[in-house]
């Protein structure tokens, strides 16, 4: 054997006898010390257990968040392809307790059209006019009830933010920033909902204060059509928010307005209101100084504050226009384990104890409610429109289409496929040109499966969808229906009269047109 022949045979073995050195002299892990070099290998499959369970340990419905079946048809929809399943279904009904079932009519008096081009254009709007009650003067109703949730440049690549963006403007739909301000890379076309979070990032002062005149100035020339005051959200509600330096560019820093290379602490309460009344004004003055739509979002946690801003409301001379309620199980945004396993309702019942307070009032149908929280797939966001959700936004879902894998590394700037991540030796793997195209698919395919239920249920609109459409599974052989889960009254989770006359005059004008030509 030759000399270099030699060499390469020596040197992992002298790279082995190395580490096993080290491990029987090093302290720190007694599973080391006690099986050196073969105990490493136990933190390699711990580092790479999500990766191994998803592709090869759980069936297709076990993984979480999103199931490989879910993931499996975000994916073929974002990218074009054939998003059906066959043989019938895997999953085990009968002892699935809360499993939604979707309730078919043999007889309609009015369905939409769901022709396989239905839904891939802009023409599934919101059944209810954004800002419109409350008379602002930049009201309008919104063209896709699905649209993109918040998540900040800065969370996300600035490649990730231009695919949403761009993605948002193929497919008509609103694109919300974000607390993290409003950057270069979400001008590519895309409609905007600005996000003004607790940090008041790119409208605030020198002293960290929230100042109107620097968001009007920021918003002008924009194609901002609404604003969101984020109070809380489903990953870390009641906590506020933390950039880690390490993602804290020169680009973000001058975006926020905050030092280069520092964390990015976003306070877990706003300073510019401290109650209910002093909100409503802070609304109040937004929206005329905008003349936008002004709304807020937040997880659902101690009902006294809904109680308060139903109250409030009530006299009719304040009010949001919109409310976006985050379910506790959402979750871009990294947390303490017990916030985001422990804090806050999940969506469905967080969502219906407001909305509950909102239609015994009488005041559901002058706001326009938004969900959020996993329902970008067709049966939870039947579900949703069905407790009175009037638009959907989607996250994680969006960030699948785009190219994520559910790694769950985004607050460690080590996403391996450059989503959530400000390391441009991986950024430089998304290209938002190709991603854009898959957000966009994925939308409209969305809203195609949405018109599709709405079809099977005979109803014009994803939005007419009511609690005696479905079904829930008890686990145990019984059903209940949704109406009896959540004790709404008749009417409830409808629209008001004209909003839902309105809406299905465009839905089937919209159809007879497209048969007539």
């Amino acid at each position: 054997m030759k000399k270099w022949q030699k060499a390469v045979v020596a040197t992992p073995v002298v790279g082995l006898a190395g580490v096993a050195a080290y491990d029987l002299w090093q302290r720190k892990h007694a599973l080391l010390r006690s099986f050196p070099v073969i105990g490493h290998a136990r933190y390699i499959l711990e580092a790479i257990g999500p990766e191994l369970r998803q592709y090869i340990v759980t069936d297709n419905d076990e993984e979480r968040p999103f199931s490989r079946d879910q993931r499996r048809w975000v994916y073929a929809s974002a990218k074009g392809q054939d998003n059906h399943f066959g043989f019938g279904t895997d999953n085990d009904l009968e002892v699935a307790p809360g499993y939604a079932i979707i309730k078919h009519r043999t007889f309609a008096d009015t369905v939409p059209d769901s022709r396989d081009s239905a839904g891939t254009d802009a023409a599934v709007p919101s059944a209810k006019i954004l800002g419109g009650p409350r008379g602002r003067a930049k009201a309008f109703r919104p063209n896709s009830l699905v649209n993109i949730s918040a998540m900040s440049f800065g969370s996300l690549s600035a490649p990730a933010i231009k695919a949403l963006n761009a993605g948002a403007k193929q497919a008509g739909c609103l694109h919300n920033t974000g607390e993290g301000g409003l950057s270069e890379h979400h001008k590519q076309g895309g409609d905007l909902t600005y996000q003004i979070g607790t940090g008041y990032f790119g409208c605030r002062d020198e002293q960290g204060r929230f100042s109107l005149d620097r968001l009007i100035e920021r918003i002008d020339g924009s194609p901002v059509r609404s604003i969101e005051i984020k109070l809380s959200q489903g990953a870390k509600p009641g906590l506020g928010g933390l950039l880690p330096a390490a993602k804290v560019s020169r680009e973000i820093a001058d975006i926020r307005g905050i030092p280069l290379g520092e964390d990015c602490a976003s306070p877990s309460r706003h300073t510019a209101f401290t109650d209910v009344d002093s909100m409503l004004d802070f609304v109040e003055t937004v929206a005329q100084g905008t003349g936008l739509p002004v709304g807020i979002k937040s997880a659902i946690g101690d009902m006294t504050f809904w109680s308060h801003l139903v109250e409030a409301m009530a006299p009719g001379d304040r009010g949001v226009d919109f409310i976006t309620v985050d379910g506790g199980e959402g979750g871009t945004g990294a947390a303490p384990r017990v916030f985001a396993d422990s804090v806050a309702q999940p969506f469905r019942i967080g969502f219906r104890q407001v909305y509950g307070l909102f239609a015994e009032a009488g005041l559901a149908e002058d706001v326009t409610f938004i969900g959020s929280g996993r329902l970008g797939l067709p049966d939870q966001a039947a579900v949703g429109f069905a407790l009175g959700v009037d638009m959907i936004n989607i996250a994680r879902e969006a960030m699948l289409a785009i190219g994520c894998i559910q790694a769950q590394k985004c607050h460690t700037d080590h996403c391996p496929t450059g989503v959530a991540t400000q390391n441009a030796w991986l950024t430089r793997g998304l290209d938002p040109t190709l991603k854009s195209v898959r957000l966009a698919n994925y939308v409209q395919t969305l809203r195609h499966e949405l018109l599709k239920l709405s079809e099977a249920i005979g109803v014009a609109h994803p939005g007419l969808i009511t609690v005696d459409d479905i079904d829930l599974l008890t686990g145990d052989g019984g059903v209940e229906t949704l109406r009896d889960v959540v004790g709404y009254r008749r009417g409830w989770g409808l629209p008001g009269e004209t909003d839902r006359a309105e809406i299905t005059a465009l839905m089937t004008g919209a159809k007879q047109g497209e048969n007539a030509s």
